[in-house]
C-alpha cells in the first residue's frame, strides 16, 4: 500500500509518500519524515518514524514482519521519549483476529502429533516457537531523548536525557519497535550501567524477567512442598527435583539464572535441577552449565521412552516443571513426569490457551498448573544489577540490523539461531 499526502499552501505543495508493504527495506538513517495537514488553511507539520512491527508467524512466515511510519508522539509531562538503539525479537499476539486464531490453534493441535501434517498445512506453530526461541513480548534498549515538562529534581528518578536504559513492557506498549518510544510513566524506565552492553540488556525486559519468576515462583512451591514433608522423617530428607522445559532463549535464561539464585541461596542443597532439551544445539548449551543434568526430548522417540528417560535421568518423578514449550504435547509429558502432588510452570500467555484442554485431567489429581506472569519493576531493576556484575552469564545471543527482521524471524522460527536475537536500531556503542 502506497500513501501520498499533499498540501498546498501559497502556491508551493509538498508531497510525502509512506509505503506499508512486509517487503519495504527501512532506510538506514531512519530519518524522521514529514506528513502535512491543513487546519483552515495553515499547515502543521507532523513527523513520522518508521516503525517495525513483529506479529505472531502465522502460516507463512515472511507475512508476520511489517514496515510502515507512525507519527512522533510528543513526551508526556511525567514521562519519557526513547530512542530504541536495540530490540529483542518478540513478537505481538494476534489475538484481535478470531479467524487467524483458530487457523492458529487447530494447526499447532496438528504439529503436535505430526510433523508432515503441521508442515504441509504451514503450520504457525514453528519449531522456534515450540521451543522458546521465539515468543511474545517487549524488549527495548535505548537511551533519554527527552523528559516531560512537568519532569524535575524531585520526580525525575535519577534519570536525564542521554542515559542508557531498558523499558519495563507496561500495559499500552505500542505494537512495534519504532524509532522513538514514548513511556507514559518513569517508573517504567529502568537505567543500565555503563558496562552493560545495550544489546545484552536489550533480552532483559521479557524474556530474562520471566525466566527469572519462572524460577523465584519454583522456589517457593519447592519451600512450601518441604514444610509439608517436614512431618515425614523420609521425605524431609529427600531433593526437590526441578525439570525446566525448552531449549531457547527462555529456557536458557532459566538455567543461567537458577544455578545463580539457588547458589547464592543455599537451595542447591535441597534442589536438582534438569533441563529437558528439545534440540541438538539446545543439548550441548545446557550442558555447558556445571550441577545441571540434562536429558534429550528426541521426539523420534515414543512418550513413553522419553517419560521412562526422564525420570531416568532425574531419579524419578519430579516436583516442579518449568515448561517454556508451547504445544498440548510437551505439557502432557510435563504432567506425566511429575509427582502426584507437583506443579507445572508455565507462561501466562501458554496457560490461556492450554488450560482448558486439561482442566478435566487436572481435575481427577493433586497435580496443578500454575500460570507465570512476566515479572515486576523490581526484579527487573535486581535482574540488570546481577547481569552487570556478571553474577548471571547471558545466553548466546546475535545481533542483527533491523532491515533483516523479516529474515531473522525465519531463522527463528526454524531453530536457526542458538540463543537470542537482537535487532540494532543504530549504533551508539
Amino acid at each position: 500500500m502506497k500513501i501520498t499526502l499533499m498540501c498546498c499552501h501559497d502556491k508551493q505543495s509538498r508531497v510525502t509518500s509512506v509505503s506499508n508493504s512486509t517487503n519495504s527495506t527501512p532506510d538506514r538513517a531512519w530519518a524522521p519524515l514529514s506528513t502535512v495537514s491543513t487546519t483552515n488553511g495553515s499547515c502543521i507539520m507532523n513527523k513520522l518514524c518508521r516503525q517495525v512491527s513483529i506479529e505472531s508467524p502465522g502460516p507463512v512466515v515472511k507475512n508476520c514482519v511489517f514496515n510502515f511510519f507512525v507519527p512522533i508522539e510528543d513526551t508526556p509531562a511525567l514521562g519519557a521519549r526513547i530512542k530504541i538503539v536495540c530490540a529483542g525479537a518478540c513478537y505481538r499476539r494476534r489475538d484481535r483476529s478470531a479467524s487467524f486464531s483458530s487457523m492458529s490453534s487447530v494447526a499447532s493441535d496438528l504439529s503436535d502429533y505430526c510433523a508432515s501434517v503441521a508442515s504441509s498445512q504451514s503450520s504457525p506453530a514453528h519449531a522456534g516457537i515450540r521451543e522458546g526461541s521465539l515468543f511474545p513480548g517487549f524488549e527495548v534498549a535505548g537511551v533519554i531523548e527527552s523528559l516531560g515538562n512537568e519532569v524535575n529534581e524531585d520526580n525525575n528518578c535519577g534519570l536525564h536525557i542521554g542515559q542508557r536504559v531498558i523499558v519495563y513492557p507496561f500495559e499500552e506498549a505500542p505494537a512495534g519497535y519504532a524509532e522513538l518510544l514514548v513511556v507514559p510513566d518513569l517508573k517504567y524506565v529502568v537505567p543500565i550501567p555503563d558496562h552493560l552492553p545495550i544489546s545484552v540488556a536489550a533480552m532483559l525486559p521479557t524474556g530474562a524477567l520471566l525466566a527469572m519468576n519462572a524460577v523465584f515462583k519454583a522456589h517457593d512451591v519447592v519451600i512450601e512442598m518441604l514444610k509439608e514433608r517436614s512431618s515425614d522423617a523420609n521425605d524431609s530428607k529427600k531433593k526437590c527435583k526441578i525439570l525446566i522445559v525448552g531449549t531457547g532463549g527462555l529456557a536458557l535464561w532459566a538455567v543461567r539464572i537458577a544455578s545463580y539464585h539457588f547458589a547464592s541461596t543455599g537451595a542447591n542443597n535441597y534442589i536438582d535441577v534438569t533441563v529437558a532439551s528439545l534440540r541438538d544445539e539446545g543439548f550441548r548449551l545446557a550442558t555447558e552449565m556445571k550441577s545441571v543434568s540434562v536429558v534429550q526430548w528426541n521426539e523420534c522417540l515414543y512418550e513413553p521412552q522419553l517419560i521412562e528417560r526422564t525420570q531416568n535421568m532425574c531419579g524419578g518423578p519430579v516436583d516442579v516443571v518449568i515448561d517454556f514449550g508451547t504445544t498440548s504435547r510437551s505439557l502432557h509429558r510435563s504432567l506425566h513426569c511429575l509427582s502426584k502432588v507437583g506443579v507445572v510452570l508455565i507462561s501466562e500467555e501458554v496457560a490461556e490457551r492450554l488450560l482448558p484442554k486439561f482442566s478435566r485431567l487436572l481435575s481427577e489429581t493433586q497435580q496443578k498448573i500454575i500460570p507465570i506472569p512476566t515479572g515486576s519493576i523490581e526484579q527487573l531493576h535486581d535482574l540488570v544489577n546481577l547481569v552487570a556484575e556478571k553474577k548471571i552469564q547471558p545466553p548466546p545471543y546475535s545481533v542483527f540490523p533491523c532491515e533483516q527482521a523479516s529474515e531473522v524471524i525465519q531463522k527463528l522460527c526454524n531453530s536457526e539461531i542458538p540463543g537470542r536475537a537482537i535487532l540494532r536500531f543504530r549504533d551508539i556503542e
